[in-house]
């Protein structure tokens, strides 16, 4: 009774795992969402635009301000010149902007080319735009891609590539000269770069994140893909947006207009004040969640994971084959639903980031946007694994 297009659908993995943690009381490292607050100055935003005259809607693609804002921080942080008002599409997080954008610029029977490990909405919404998704894989341990993989898989009908860096789950923060070979493939073949940037400023080690968009030629061409849920503690909030030229922002913002109308007004004016905050505040941002990849890190190492360390975003990637038949289990999601059930620690499923499933079968994902005594917590029950 439901369409074919929903039909090979199925709950998220990730919140389905949030589901039963709270069934079983446990330690929630599957979700990537912060048991801390967001910083008091945009929770004070946040009350003082409740308190304010922005109870409508708001315009649909995004509030005058929230759009300067948006223009003003790629400016600065990346040198991009961006009209507010042709250039930036505000969205209901950054979820619903990928799906705007997939609907605005695919047409049935196109390909999209999308990276494995990938985040899962992904191909759900390259389906609903009637589009077919080609995997090219990212091979551990430092997840790179193969340049002549990439290339063989364009075909007459690829459309754009999509990709997430850093990326989640594994953390992989694209290099410049990766970004180049697929820019070089888009420059060739007359393609679009989409690209979900939300972990812009989660990076550790020195690394640095590049914007595609800032590569000769691709800025014409790149759908940049962000928003303030990550480095802002409010996933809650929905507030994401697009970056694109102006013809194709202007399909992303039909799409959106009829998706959801509008993202929450009162939260697009508080959401300006986070977008002006300092430099210190990026600097603390990293400086904390390294200290807090370090924390988690080191737990699963030594309870007996074979972890991929991150380079940036905020989710350990780990390898379990070793354990599988230990504790009779066939697969990632059995492990997963023993580490929730017996162990007391809520993680996801490998396969959940895989079209190829064998790839992520012996593969966990933990998430550490939580406080030290929760992963201080999460790592003493997983010592239960070692005895």
């Amino acid at each position: 009774m439901i369409s074919k297009r929903v039909q090979g659908f199925t709950e998220s993995v990730i919140r389905e795992m949030t589901r039963i943690n709270n069934q079983h009381q446990g330690i929630n490292l599957a979700q990537g969402m912060p048991n801390f607050s967001p910083p008091k100055e945009l929770l004070d935003a946040a009350h003082s635009a409740i308190d304010g005259d922005f109870h409508q809607y708001a315009i649909t693609w995004g509030t005058p301000r929230l759009r300067r804002a948006i223009a003003d921080k790629y400016r600065k942080f990346y040198g991009m010149e961006i009209d507010p008002e042709r250039n930036v599409t505000v969205c209901c997080g950054s979820t619903e902007t990928m799906l705007a954008t997939l609907l605005a610029l695919l047409n049935p029977g196109d390909e999209v080319i999308i990276f494995e490990p990938f985040y899962e909405n992904y191909g759900p919404g390259c389906i609903i735009a009637g589009a077919e998704p080609v995997w090219v894989p990212l091979e551990p341990p430092s997840f790179t891609f193969d340049p002549d993989r990439l290339r063989k898989a364009v075909s007459p009908r690829t459309r754009a590539i999509v990709f997430n860096s850093p990326n989640n789950p594994s953390g992989k923060v694209f290099s410049r000269a990766e970004l180049q070979q697929i820019a070089d493939l888009c420059l060739t073949h007359n393609l679009l770069a989409i690209t979900d940037e939300i972990y812009e400023h989660i990076v550790y080690d020195g690394e640095e994140h590049i914007p595609i968009a800032t590569l000769p030629g691709m800025a014409e061409r790149t759908i940049t893909i962000s928003g303030i849920s990550k480095s802002y503690s409010v996933t809650g909030w929905r507030i994401g947006y697009a970056i694109a030229n102006p013809e194709l922002s202007v399909g992303i913002r039909r799409a959106h207009d009829f998706i959801t109308v509008g993202a929450p007004h009162p939260l697009q004016e508080a959401a300006v004040t986070a977008l002006n905050f300092p430099d210190a505040y990026y600097v603390y941002l990293r400086e904390s969640y390294q200290a807090r990849r370090d924390l988690l890190f080191g737990k699963v190492e030594e309870a007996g994971f074979r972890a991929f360390k991150p380079a940036g975003a905020y989710y350990i990637l780990t390898d379990v084959a070793h354990w599988l038949p230990e504790y009779g289990c066939a697969n990632d999601h059995e492990f997963a639903m023993f580490l929730v059930k017996d162990i007391g620690v809520a993680t996801v499923p490998g396969s959940s980031f895989y079209s190829t499933k064998e790839l992520g079968r012996t593969k966990i994902r933990f998430c550490f946007p939580k406080t030290d005594d929760m992963l201080i917590e999460a790592g003493r029950r997983l010592q239960k694994l070692r005895r």
